[in-house]
């Protein structure tokens, strides 16, 4: 059940680092980077790769393996697995790796890995062994351990390598007190001797719909997957105790190890010594009323398609409008035309009216001619507005293949599908006074068909 190794690509394909393969023989790696580039080129358009590409064997003895890749940005992240290994391991690795990435880096391209190569390369020793069995993938653990990139650590590694010696006793060398540091709090997520200026804590509460809508305008599956971030940075060993308003909604729940499990399922309260700086406290998924239909969450936004498919092209017009009080902001309605498209022309306009923009309040369209996307952005949208995009566009194909699914993003500030909300923090086992906050986030990806 273990991963085999790590390989990152860049935009081309080709392999800028990746882990030891000590086990395997030296082309092993090579196998699994000629695998995912013969499935990307094969590909008609991107994002339809199959996400787990099974390698044949092609060295020695060794029997078929396979790869897990994930796109972050203009890189691709491979993990290779072999034997009885579950793709889903992989996944979460990968996933786990990235946020490390983002956290140690901000921006995550193939210059700033080269930019820090040394400090990648100490992450992946430390993440993953040579038996490809996941370590210390906290980033408030590993930044003790790694130091993250800055002027001052790249002048102490040009420095010479000599390690330097304890007082009185020659040949003996002294432990870093970053290293040391990093082994020597009993709590493995949080360090000693932390101290801040100014003490605070901040909770993110982001809740995702992901639906599809069928060509009736009925809702065929809803789900709402939430979060709760947090920024914590607070001085000593805090002890905090989070309360919920209706916790109940809260279902499949994922906790950060700083959480008392025992104390949740008695008390339905969070009680936990955070970390410091950034972390995920809980992950979950919304459990909709028993009243819902079949359980589903009602999608607040309407779409009425009108697409007429002809020869070497088509028309259409899209009409969109909010069924929430909320405002709706980077709103966006994508459209693949299909392989063949060269064009298109549209306007914007809103309900009722036959006055077409091509910018403004009603949003702006662009056509993507690399992936074939028709996009609609709609920069703020008030549940009392609606807007119509008409249009058409050309092909190359004599009969075109648009697919038959828009797809939609959204995102409402302050709003809360399950009505979840921070009731109240309490902090013990410190003198001082802290400052909360919490910030709401409502964010949405569905699939409506015509």
């Amino acid at each position: 059940m273990a991963i085999d190794g790590l390989i990152i690509l860049d935009a081309s394909g080709r392999p800028i680092i990746q882990s030891g393969y000590t086990s395997f023989p030296l082309a092993y790696p090579l196998l699994h980077i000629d695998a995912v580039n013969n499935e990307l080129s094969k590909a008609s358009r991107p994002g339809i790769v199959d996400p787990v590409i099974y390698v044949a064997p092609g060295i020695g003895d060794l029997g078929g393996s396979a790869c897990c890749h994930v796109e972050v940005g203009e890189l691709r992240l491979v993990a290779s697995i072999s034997g009885n290994a579950d793709p889903l391991v992989a996944f979460a690795f990968l996933q786990a790796f990235t946020d490390i990435l983002h956290d140690y880096f901000d921006t995550v391209s193939t210059a700033t890995l080269k930019d820090n190569f040394d400090v990648v390369y100490q992450l992946l020793e430390e993440t993953l062994d040579s038996s490809g069995h996941p370590l210390t993938t906290s980033p408030n653990a590993l930044r003790d351990i790694v130091l993250p990139p800055s002027l001052l650590s790249k002048l102490l590694a040009s420095l010479p390598t000599a390690a330097p010696t304890a007082p009185g006793r020659p040949g003996a060398s002294v432990v870093p007190s970053t290293l040391s540091g990093a082994f020597a709090s009993p709590i493995p997520w949080r360090r000693l001797g932390v101290r801040h200026n100014h003490n605070e804590i901040l909770f993110d509460v982001t809740e995702e719909m992901r639906a599809i809508v069928g060509r009736n305008g009925g809702t065929l599956v809803s789900s709402v997957y939430g979060k709760i971030g947090s920024n914590a940075r607070l001085t000593g060993m805090p002890e905090l105790l989070l309360s919920l308003t209706n916790p109940n909604v809260m279902a499949e729940c994922a906790f950060h190890p700083c959480v008392r499990l025992q104390r949740w399922t008695r008390e339905k309260v969070l009680s936990f010594v955070p970390p410091d700086g950034k972390f995920v406290l809980a992950e979950y998924q919304y459990n909709a009323p028993q009243g819902a239909l079949a359980g589903n969450v009602p999608v607040p936004l309407s779409l009425k398609p009108n697409i007429t498919v002809g020869e070497f092209g088509g028309n259409f017009t899209v009409t969109f409008s909010s069924r929430t009080t909320k405002i709706m902001e980077n709103v966006r309605i994508e459209l693949w035309l299909g392989e063949d498209a060269t064009g298109a022309q549209c306007t914007v306009s809103s309900a009722g009216s036959g006055v077409g923009s091509v910018g403004g309040v009603e949003g702006s369209w662009a056509l993507d001619q690399h992936k074939k996307i028709l996009r609609w952005e709609i920069p703020n949208m008030h549940s009392s507005g609606s807007w119509v995009l008409r249009g058409s566009w050309t092909s190359r194909a004599k009969v075109p293949r648009p697919a038959h699914a828009f797809q939609i993003y959204f995102e409402v500030p302050t709003y809360s599908f399950s009505s979840l909300k921070v009731d109240r923090v309490q902090l013990s086992g410190e003198t001082y006074k802290m400052f909360k906050g919490v910030r709401m986030q409502g964010r949405g990806s569905i699939e409506w068909r015509w």
